[in-house]
């Protein structure tokens, strides 16, 4: 075998092993399929159905400031060309009687994008570093002391081509595994939603 076939078959074995990652790693869903929401694969059977004791957030990393508004949607408003960085904040409130989920899936997606066959599911002509993740519970932060927490950082920048957009960030609270090959088996969890919406301005 030649060097190059060498390498040929090196890059092929990556590709397959990121592709099987890719689709299997949660939270894929609407990123590499067409489904809308997580409950095309998993089951809402969670516990953590109280509201009140459920934290979504969305926080400025700079300032630590929360940019829910009182309607309940987030507001983002970002400067052409410079980049903003949020913190996204899951989980459940301290003092809360239901045990604490294990990890927290999020995944911010524009649902006009989600027929289209890009990989990137995010507002078109805005980048973003981090638009999905599954996180292990355990994270800390100062206004939420003593809560069952997941905190992640993510940058979002909004390009010449970026417009104002309407995102929904979609979330799941989750314990145990799901069964391979059958995902609606084997995990609890709960799905919640919330509104986005992304202001870019020129000044």
């Amino acid at each position: 075998m030649t060097k190059s076939q060498i390498i040929g078959v090196f890059a092929l074995a990556a590709l397959l092993r990121f592709s099987s990652d890719a689709w299997a790693y949660p939270p894929a869903v609407g990123i590499l399929g067409k489904a809308t929401s997580c409950m095309s694969c998993h089951v809402n059977n969670g516990p953590w159905t109280d509201e009140r004791q459920t934290i979504i957030d969305i926080v400025d990393k700079d300032t630590m400031q929360s940019l829910r508004q009182a309607n309940g949607v987030f507001l983002v408003t970002v400067k052409r060309g410079q980049p903003r960085t949020l913190l996204t904040v899951i989980g459940r409130a301290k003092g809360d009687t239901v045990e604490a989920p294990y990890r927290n899936a999020w995944l911010y997606i524009d649902p006009t994008t989600i027929a289209g066959g890009a990989l990137s599911k995010f507002a078109p002509g805005w980048d973003v570093n981090l638009p999905m993740a599954c996180r292990i519970v355990g994270d800390k932060l100062d206004q939420y002391e003593g809560a069952a927490l997941t905190v992640l950082p993510m940058t979002i920048r909004a390009t010449d081509a970026a417009h104002d957009a309407e995102l929904a960030l979609q979330v799941m609270l989750t314990k145990g595994e799901s069964v391979k090959g059958k995902p609606k088996e084997g995990m609890l969890g709960t799905y919640l939603e919330r509104k986005v919406k992304l202001k870019v301005t020129d000044e």
